[in-house]
């Protein structure tokens, strides 16, 4: 234990001396083989791990583990953890984003609470607020995800991909059951499973028409003794 600190605290010094800036050395852990940019703010509880690499001007944590990922300049990330794929410059991640191994996040994008990435590249400028889950996909640039989106990638036996063009909008609850073709600038309405490819400039509706049965719910309320 006494060696792996006595290496943490050789690689904060190195950092530090290079113009890496921490709030508090004593809780940041680097790995030997980790390279961080100048003017980076490394917040307490930032892992870094393997052969991650870290631009210029980022912020990190509180509360990041990175584990052989690349990224770019002027980038935030907080409270997520990321392994084995790259984030370009300029994004903004989490907080409480999980970004698993094999992932391109494009320049710009901002992927934030509760979202799950896996084996996916996302163009420029692409969104996703919370609450959704992208695997085994190819998406865009400019595309805006509603919460509660869902990649339906895997059926029981094999994955499936799922192909987005540039500048769709997903309405929140879309379920995407690959493999499916997304065209360039469609439109999902909310609460659709997409079976079949959109073609470009579309929009796909695939939910159940809204009944309504006026008081019902005061006659059920009835038929059951309550008021």
């Amino acid at each position: 234990m006494k060696d792996y600190q006595a290496a943490f605290q050789a690689k904060r010094e190195q950092l530090l001396q290079s113009g890496v800036v921490m709030m508090d050395p004593s809780s940041v852990y680097v790995e030997e083989e980790v390279t961080v940019g100048p003017g980076t703010l490394l917040l307490p509880g930032t892992i870094l791990r393997g052969k991650t690499t870290v631009g210029a001007n980022c912020q990190l944590g509180p509360n990041v583990m990175l584990t052989d990922c690349q990224v770019g300049d002027n980038c935030t990330i907080n409270a997520s953890q990321c392994e084995e794929s790259q984030i370009e410059p300029g994004c903004q991640i989490g907080p409480y984003t999980h970004i698993r191994p094999h992932c391109v996040v494009g320049e710009g994008s901002k992927i934030g609470a509760f979202v799950q990435l896996k084996n996916c590249n996302l163009g420029k400028g692409t969104k996703m607020a919370h609450l959704t889950y992208v695997g085994d996909s190819d998406v865009g640039d400019n595309c805006n995800f509603g919460c509660g989106t869902v990649t339906c990638n895997y059926d029981g036996f094999h994955k499936h991909r799922t192909t987005i063009g540039s500048n769709v909008f997903v309405g929140c609850n879309t379920n995407f059951v690959p493999p499916v073709k997304i065209g360039d600038g469609a439109f999902i309405a909310a609460a659709t499973t997409v079976t079949e490819d959109i073609p470009v400039d579309a929009m796909v509706i695939g939910r159940s028409r809204q009944q309504v049965k006026e008081g019902w719910a005061a006659a059920n309320r009835e038929k059951k003794g309550k008021k």
